[in-house]
């Protein structure tokens, strides 16, 4: 007998009557065998029994080619199949012991419940029916009677899912299917039949899934995967969809819908990773001009627009284009509302307008979505920042320039407003010192943005020439009297003090 929890065992769980095959005993005079297919037979059922299926394959191989009429040898191979998965070629073996030995009821009722896996219900209710009228054991019996309740079942189930297709109820057929599967889980036909239910509900990756398994159970289907890779494709996975398409294709070259479909995705993958390329090159101009002919290429897919345009949108805000990028993101928040990425660029944008609630604003919003993302916390901080800092001192509208000026805009702009506010054109000692307030914010504002380090530091949102930012305290250099600045050249480089103007 076959010992609990041995190989035997494990597959009698799964198909009880293997255990008639592990335990079967070789019968010489009547299969009139020699003695080299009895050595392969025996020594296959120990492999088979110690779990080492792939020699014990050989060895059945071996005995199924010294004797072809050997109805155990077959078997016992089939047993060996199923064990690795293989019911397709476990399927002729079980038939040619049935053609060898009409009476082996253990094989008519394996073969029983491979057809009732593969949703072939008459071919699995005639084995049962066979098995009933051979004089079965008493388990052989039950079993049998068992599996004709269930086909039965099966039977009835099917009439009513393909009732409830033809009738455009695609709920009610998927709730049947789904029982039906459980039992006859090999049927390619019923699981292509609930994925068009379920693109018909709506529900493509349930479709997918089914198709997938489609393809594996029907030789050359070249069907599932043309749905599979067209599924794919709306939903903007032209990566996968292209690798299903090629399946298609290795099939059938020929295949007109798959080589077509194959043309079109290609054309767009082609697209899409050149744009990327030059996105990760930082030439976001030529890539924004990418994604515009990937949203020429394939405009009825609404995937493909959405995508490209949050692209673009990343695109103008890494190029310090923020207008555009307001516009764009704006576009794409309004499709998707919860768009992570498109919430962070417009952020960006934001910052870069100085309008730091609503950047504020999206940077809580992403992080609603996805609270752990680094790049939105530190966002954030930043956004609090300049906002706090914008309440002080803003040396880039005392300029009057934009964050992302140029160093030669930053010096233009300071020098044009040190000849404005020098307070040497001033004669009124009110309007001087006015003027000495704002000549002395003037050269701190040119100070600061015209070193990187320091210009970093005040676009993080610490201000570098403030005390109360500066830990460990120190004072403030540029905290002077205008006695201090005497002498200041405005159209020096930023040296050591040269000279004084003097004005008529």
């Amino acid at each position: 007998m076959v010992a609990p929890g041995s190989l035997g065992s494990r597959l009698g769980a799964v198909f009880p009557f293997l255990l008639v095959l592990v335990d079967l005993q070789y019968e010489g005079a009547e299969c009139g065998v020699n003695a080299d297919v009895e050595k392969h037979l025996e020594l296959g059922k120990k492999l088979l029994a110690a779990g080492q299926l792939a020699d014990a394959l050989s060895q059945f191989h071996a005995a199924v080619d010294g004797d072809p009429d050997n109805y155990i040898a077959y078997y016992r191979r089939a047993t060996v199949f199923l064990a690795m998965g293989k019911s397709k070629a476990a399927l002729p073996d079980l038939t040619k012991v049935i053609e060898l030995k009409m009476d082996f009821t253990a094989a008519r009722l394996q073969r029983g419940h491979l057809l009732l896996k593969q949703g072939k219900l008459d071919e699995a209710e005639e084995d049962f029916k066979k098995v009933l009228k051979s004089s079965p054991s008493e388990n052989e019996e039950k079993e049998a009677q068992s599996q004709l309740v269930k086909s039965d079942e099966m039977q009835r189930l099917r009439s009513q899912a393909l009732a409830a297709f033809e009738s455009a109820d695609y709920s009610a057929a998927i709730t049947f299917l789904d029982k039906i599967l459980e039992v006859c889980v090999w049927d390619a036909e019923l699981r292509e039949l609930r994925a068009e239910c379920f693109i018909k509900e709506g529900e493509p990756r349930k479709a997918i899934s089914d198709l997938k398994a489609a393809s594996k159970l029907k030789h050359d289907n070249t069907e599932a995967f043309y749905k599979i890779s067209t599924l794919y494709y709306h939903l903007g996975d032209h990566e996968l969809s292209l690798s299903e398409v090629r399946e298609c294709l290795k099939l059938d070259q020929d295949h007109k819908r798959c080589f077509a479909h194959y043309k079109q995705v290609k054309k767009l993958n082609k697209l899409i990773a050149s744009a990327e390329e030059l996105i990760q090159d930082g030439r976001y101009t030529d890539a924004t001009s990418k994604y515009e002919s990937v949203m020429k290429t394939e405009p009825s897919v609404a995937e493909y627009t959405i995508r490209s345009k949050e692209r673009i949108c990343h695109c103008f805000s890494k190029d310090e284009k923020p207008v555009e990028a307001i516009r764009i993101c704006s576009e794409v928040l309004q499709m998707e509302p919860d768009n992570v990425n498109a919430l962070k660029d417009r952020a960006e944008a934001y910052l870069i307008e100085e309008m730091y609630d609503e950047a504020i604003q999206d940077y809580e919003a992403a992080q609603e979505h996805n609270e752990n993302d680094q790049q939105i916390r530190e966002g954030l901080e930043k956004a609090q920042r300049l906002l706090k800092q914008s309440q002080k001192r803003d040396y880039y509208k005392i300029l009057g320039v934009k964050r992302n000026a140029k160093k030669q805009e930053i010096i233009k702009a300071y020098r044009k407003l040190a000849l404005q506010w020098h307070p040497d054109n001033f004669q009124n000692e009110e309007e001087k010192k006015k003027a000495e307030k704002k000549f002395i914010d003037i050269a701190a504002a040119k100070e600061v943005l015209s070193d990187p380090e320091m210009r970093k530091k005040f676009d993080d949102g610490e201000d570098p020439l403030d005390a109360e930012s500066q830990q460990g305290g120190g004072g403030n250099p540029f905290h002077r009297s205008w006695n201090s600045w005497q002498g200041f050249n405005p159209f020096s480089s930023g040296g050591p003090f040269r000279f004084k103007f003097h004005f008529n």
